[in-house]
């Protein structure tokens, strides 16, 4: 079987952690280069939280550093629902950086995609600076990259501001370059993870997957969401799912602009699904059951493949 050559941009982050840790051991995935990025907490902590998981999992997948800070707006932070290093709840071994590449990640990103024989895709679970800059610096590379992976956005209310979901909350100049990339774009947005919560049973059945599964529980039963919301949801492995199993979901085309006038809007995703226009598949429901089901036994592969 032929893999999808993959580059994810991350900023972990527990659901991060998680997302990443089914990407690395998918069947269906060769996972090319991890780009930590500045996000849920600063880039000192999402690049050290990589190369730890990393060590964790015995991978050695090449990590580049990403961008520390938005393309306009000052950086913001969810430290107060991940913790203060941005994944509470675990305490890796702390990893040395031989896995650290140096460069800028526009241009090691540029390189993987342009050596690589098959179209690359791409995967964006935290602000979408990285590969904004991406397109931005070498406008070529689109035609070697096949399609693009995203958690966030909203169609409803966020969960940053009342009209803004948080990753892109985090850099929406950055998001609407990638939705005008002109590139295939597929969105799970806020309320797919909403729906694709864990219920207590299945939180059992992942802390039963040995080391790994430990760790992710460990990771899941940290999370203060600021609503107060107690369900375990599972937010960026929702874009993982797409990518792999897109039958477990409603995809609906839209026509997606990010808002970056607005004073109370700043950052709110404006999917118009009556457009005549499509630059976006968004995800609009989820057959949990299913989702659950392969999430668990994702964990359960990682951990059998952890050598």
């Amino acid at each position: 079987m032929s893999k999808k050559p993959l580059i994810i941009s991350t900023d972990p982050g527990i659901d991060d952690v998680a997302a990443m840790t089914v990407s690395l051991f998918a069947d269906e995935l060769d996972v090319k280069m991890i780009v930590p990025t500045w996000g849920n907490v600063s880039l000192e902590h999402t690049l050290q939280n990589t190369l730890d998981l990393e060590n964790f999992l015995h991978t050695k997948v090449p990590v580049v550093k990403g961008a520390n800070q938005p393309l306009v707006r000052p950086a913001i932070s969810a430290a107060s629902v991940h913790g203060k290093t941005g994944i509470a709840g675990f305490e890796f071994e702390t990893a040395n950086d031989d896995l650290l590449e140096k460069g800028l990640a526009a241009t090691k990103m540029y390189e993987v995609i342009k050596n690589s024989p098959e179209k690359v895709t791409l995967l964006g679970v935290g602000p979408l600076t990285d590969f904004a800059l991406l397109f931005k610096q070498y406008p070529d590379v689109v035609e070697n990259i096949a399609e693009v992976y995203i958690m966030g956005g909203n169609i409803g209310h966020g969960n940053h501001s009342p009209f803004a979901e948080y990753n892109i909350a985090g850099d929406p100049e950055a998001a609407q370059i990638v939705f005008h990339s002109g590139l295939p774009v597929y969105v799970a947005p806020l309320e797919i993870g909403d729906k694709a919560h864990l219920t207590q049973d299945q939180m059992d059945k992942i802390k039963k997957c040995d080391e790994v599964g430990n760790m992710l529980y460990s990771m899941f039963s940290h999370i203060h969401e600021p609503d107060g919301d107690t369900r375990i949801k599972i937010y960026d492995p929702t874009a993982v799912g797409i990518m792999l199993h897109p039958e477990f979901f409603s995809l609906k085309p839209a026509n997606v602009e990010i808002e970056l006038a607005g004073r109370y809007t700043y950052g709110a995703s404006v999917m118009d699904f009556l457009s005549e226009k499509h630059n976006a598949q968004i995800a609009t429901d989820v057959d949990t059951e299913k989702f659950a089901t392969w999430f668990i036994q994702s964990i359960q592969a990682a951990n059998n493949g952890r050598k």
